[in-house]
């Protein structure tokens, strides 16, 4: 397939401070200076000496360079301040690159940030076909598709008013639907889809899908790497402006996921020492919360194919109270892998506790969950369930295929869990066989 996009060599610096106040005629001087490869003739030699230090500039891309086939979904990634943002912006032809140059063949809509392309005093229609006039589209060809952007926004009913009295929700769900439905070669959409709710989240990921399957470029930014790794080709992972690695999607994710300052660090015991500072109330507090291989020993690193202990001590501070401990396990993805709850134990259930430290034993039987990273939730709750605490990923800690019980199969497993279920296989006798066949 062809190159759409081509990024060579692109840098983009921000100074870092205040700016000077010049007037018209010394910009326009600056200008003709810069056409003709002239200095600045505004700024001072001494004023140029102050802007030779680091700590004033700011290389938000450096040296960046990438192409870009025609029908690819690209999600670029990277931590806070990575240079993302920056980088769908110069592709947008928002702003301009400090150096390098990029060459784009197509017809580009972006969604970066709620209320860019839109202009405040006109109304939702209006600025469906102000949007689509910007990216070189006739009157007619907008027109025909105006119903399909109106009811896939779920704006219908305000399409006429002024989009400055549009909540955050509605302005983007018709900005993003402008963007995906105007024909673009190239889309390219920014974090903004957080912004929306679940379901407008899935029907825009699966317009950006159908984007993309009929044939046309889709770049995405998103932290949720789970999103990304079901949507996107490849990955482009950015650090501090530059490239760091350039793959497929599904290895690029996992080392970002793995190696990023952001990772969080295994824990396999959680212990609040003051006890004013553990979730709960008056009734009830956590007191300690550890994860246990199978020798009964606290450990972060766990083996698929041993069984598995999450203890949860809890502080029962008054008579006659009912209370019940509720573990909830996320994968790396964030994604839940389920929910369990103390009240399963029928001893307990319904039960009023006295005052006294309580310990409940969860058991998570081998070869149940896949080889990955995990995160443990925990939620307290006092009298029955209208009362509830939670302390987030007290534990993480991760698991490793044992290799032992699986046969000669060697590999992973796809999906969340991986039990191992129980199978029967028996010789139908042959004359069975054959007399069936010959019926």
């Amino acid at each position: 397939m062809s190159v759409v996009i081509s990024v060579e060599n692109v840098s983009k610096i921000y100074r870092l401070g205040s700016y000077d106040n010049r007037t018209l005629q010394e910009e326009i001087q600056r200008w003709w200076a810069g056409l003709r490869g002239r200095p600045d003739p505004v700024v001072t030699i001494d004023h140029m000496s102050q802007l030779e230090p680091d700590h004033e500039m700011l290389w938000a891309l450096r040296n960046v360079s990438f192409e870009i086939k025609q029908g690819e979904t690209v999600a670029v990634i990277g931590r806070n301040g990575a240079g993302k943002s920056t980088l769908l912006k110069i592709l947008s032809r928002i702003t301009l690159p400090s150096e390098g140059e990029i060459k784009i063949k197509g017809r580009i809509s972006s969604l970066l940030e709620v209320g860019t392309g839109f202009h405040p005093e006109l109304t939702g229609r209006e600025n469906i076909y102000l949007n689509g006039s910007i990216m070189g589209m006739k009157r007619a060809d907008i027109s025909h598709k105006l119903d399909q952007i109106v009811e896939f926004s779920g704006v219908s009913q305000f399409i006429d008013t002024p989009v400055k009295r549009y909540s955050s929700g509605m302005y983007m769900r018709l900005a993003f639907s402008v963007a995906a439905h105007l024909d673009p070669d190239i889309l390219i959409v920014d974090e903004v889809l957080a912004v929306g709710d679940l379901n407008f989240q899935r029907k825009s990921l699966g317009k950006m899908e159908e984007v993309a399957q009929s044939g046309r470029t889709v770049i995405l930014v998103s932290h949720n790497l789970y999103t990304l790794k079901q949507f996107a080709q490849r990955a482009i992972l950015l650090n501090s402006g530059k490239i760091e690695l350039d793959d497929k999607a599904e290895s690029v994710i996992a080392a970002y996921s793995g190696e990023s300052p952001e990772a969080p660090k295994l824990i396999a015991e959680k212990i609040w020492a003051i006890e004013d500072t553990a979730p709960g109330n008056n009734i009830a507090r956590l007191d300690r919360v550890v994860i246990k291989n199978q020798k009964n020993i606290p450990s972060t690193k766990l083996f698929s194919g041993e069984n598995i202990s999450v203890e949860i001590d809890t502080w029962n501070q008054i008579d006659s109270a009912k209370l019940s401990n509720t573990i909830v396990l996320y994968n790396e993805d964030g994604e839940i892998v389920f929910s369990t709850i103390s009240n399963h134990d029928k001893k307990w259930h319904g039960q009023q506790r006295k005052i006294g430290l309580y310990r409940s034993i969860c058991q998570i039987p081998a070869n149940f969950l896949s080889p990955g990273l995990y995160g443990i939730t925990v939620i307290i709750c006092t009298n029955g369930y209208s009362d509830f605490f939670q302390a987030d990923n007290v534990i993480r800690f991760e698991v490793t295929d044992s290799g032992d019980v699986r046969g000669d199969f060697i590999g992973g497993y796809s999906g969340i869990v991986r039990p191992l279920l129980e199978w029967k296989t028996f010789l139908v006798e042959p004359e069975k066989l054959t007399a069936g066949i010959n019926k």
